[in-house]
Order: C-alpha cells, then sequence, then structure tokens
C-alpha cells in the first residue's frame, strides 16, 4: 500500500516529461499603419522649417515662417484668389486630360490589337515619346502661339504617352487562352474587346490612367510656368517675381495637396472598377 502510494505521489521521469508547460505569452508587436509611418519625415520637415525661420538661420525674405505660409494661405482664399487659380488650373488640366486619355485608348488599342499597325506606328510613337513636353514648347508656340491651345496640347501630349503605352502593354500580355476561348464562343470583335481584353488588362490600363494624369498635372504647372497669365503656376511665378515667397509656398503646398487628393480618388475609382471585373480575371 504505502509502496503504491509513494509511487503515485513522485511521478517518474515519463510523468513528468508529460506534464503540460506552463502557458507562454505571446508579445504582440504593434504594427502601424504605411499611412502612419508616412508622417514623421513630412514632420521632421516641418519642424525644420520652423526652428531654421525661428533662429533666423536663413533669412525670411528667402525662407518664411509657416505661420507668415499659413496667413498669406488664408488671406488668398478670403479673396478668392486661391480658388478661382485653382478652378482654372483644374478645368485646364481636365481638359488636356480627357484629350489625352481618348487619344492613348484609341491608340493603345490599334497597337494591341493590330500587329500590322503597331509595326508602323510603334517605333515612331517610341521615339516621339522620349521628347519631354518642354521640348514641344517653342515648335508649337510657333503654331498655335501662347493661348488655351499650347497648354491643353502639351497636357494633353504628357497623358497620352503613359497611357497608350500601358493599353498596348496590357492587352499584349492578355493570356492567349482567354482569345481562344473566345473565338470559341463566335465573340465578336467588340465583344472580345469588352468581355475579354479589357477585363483582363484593367488594372495595367489603370495604372497608366493614373500615370498620366500625374503627368498632365506635372504639363499644367510647368505650362502655367512658363506661358500662363492665370492658374496655379502663374501664381509661382508672380509671387517669385515680386519676392513674395510666402505666396509661393502657399501655391506650391495647394498644387502638392491637389494632384495628392485626386491621385487618391483615381485609386479609389480602380479599387471599384477592379472590384466590379467578371469573375475569373
Amino acid at each position: 500500500m504505502n509502496s503504491t502510494t509513494s509511487s503515485l505521489a513522485s511521478p517518474g521521469p515519463a510523468a513528468q516529461t508529460a506534464r503540460p508547460s506552463a502557458p507562454r505569452i505571446e508579445r504582440k508587436r504593434l504594427r502601424l499603419s504605411p499611412r502612419w509611418l508616412a508622417l514623421p519625415f513630412p514632420l521632421c520637415l516641418l519642424l525644420l522649417w520652423y526652428v531654421a525661420a525661428r533662429l533666423g538661420w536663413v533669412a525670411p525674405q528667402v525662407l518664411p515662417s509657416p505661420a507668415a505660409v499659413a496667413l498669406t494661405f488664408v488671406d488668398l482664399v478670403q479673396s478668392g484668389e486661391m480658388f478661382d487659380n485653382l478652378k482654372i488650373s483644374l478645368l485646364r488640366v481636365l481638359a488636356g486630360f480627357g484629350v489625352g486619355l481618348i487619344g492613348g485608348l484609341l491608340l493603345g488599342v490599334a497597337m494591341g490589337l493590330s500587329p500590322l499597325f503597331r509595326d508602323y506606328v510603334y517605333p515612331l510613337f517610341k521615339a516621339v515619346s522620349q521628347v519631354p513636353v518642354l521640348g514641344w514648347l517653342p515648335l508649337l508656340m510657333l503654331l498655335v502661339g501662347i493661348d488655351e491651345a499650347l497648354k491643353i496640347i502639351l497636357i494633353s501630349k504628357a497623358a497620352l504617352v503613359p497611357i497608350a503605352l500601358n493599353t498596348y502593354k496590357g492587352l499584349e500580355n492578355v493570356p492567349a487562352r482567354y482569345v481562344e476561348v473566345a473565338k470559341v464562343l463566335k465573340f465578336t470583335r467588340w465583344q472580345l474587346l469588352t468581355k475579354v481584353l479589357f477585363p483582363a488588362a484593367l488594372r495595367p490600363i489603370w495604372n497608366g490612367v493614373r500615370y498620366g494624369f500625374t503627368h498632365a498635372w506635372l504639363a499644367l504647372v510647368v505650362v502655367e510656368l512658363l506661358a500662363s497669365s492665370e492658374g496655379l503656376g502663374y501664381m509661382i511665378v508672380f509671387g517669385r517675381q515680386l519676392f513674395q515667397l510666402d505666396v509661393v509656398m502657399a501655391a506650391v503646398a495647394v498644387v502638392g495637396a491637389t494632384g495628392f487628393v485626386l491621385d487618391k480618388g483615381l485609386a479609389l475609382i480602380e479599387t471599384a472598377l477592379l472590384r466590379s471585373r467578371p469573375k475569373g480575371f
């Protein structure tokens, strides 16, 4: 009886090994969203700007303080000058981007669907696309002057190139089996394009649209800097000429914020379009 009791009271090595271990405390790492991780750097730049202006490291005529820029921005908004110039710039970029979007899609689809058309057009198109927007400015100024036509042409050219290239590459990379299935089902050319090719190539095409709009927005600012009497780019030039750096920095901030918001809007549209695609693509 005692031996039985002692054997129960003191378990052997095997029983000690089988004894469950104490629960482990899991440490959860703090995971920050990428949007939060992107905040420290601009905040540090803003702090450095404030300190430099506060301590007089740079003359106020060269680097106005953040408070001065904020007050100038408020004055420009209250007077309506900022909104008027922003409206003009938005209308210009939308007009030029619309022309570039239509032309880029048509050209990209033609190159993607017709090998003969691609062989004739693509080398010249590739050569022309290597010339920056500013390279066409002197020639176009002689042909169309410095009115709105010049701005629309340059903005549409900036948007057309990435849209056409991405559309062409997206259609070219559609798996061949999709086209073979469409031929078996006897799809027409329009059905092949709308129900097979475009849904399959939607992501690269829309990436081209976003890049095209970014290039159009950049071209808008450049054109307004060089040949315009109104718009955000003109505000930057006008402020520099009068040495009003607070106006320059306020206009630059509006240019950056507006471009960021428009790009995020295109990203949301892309997400909605990708969700609405037919299953299987």
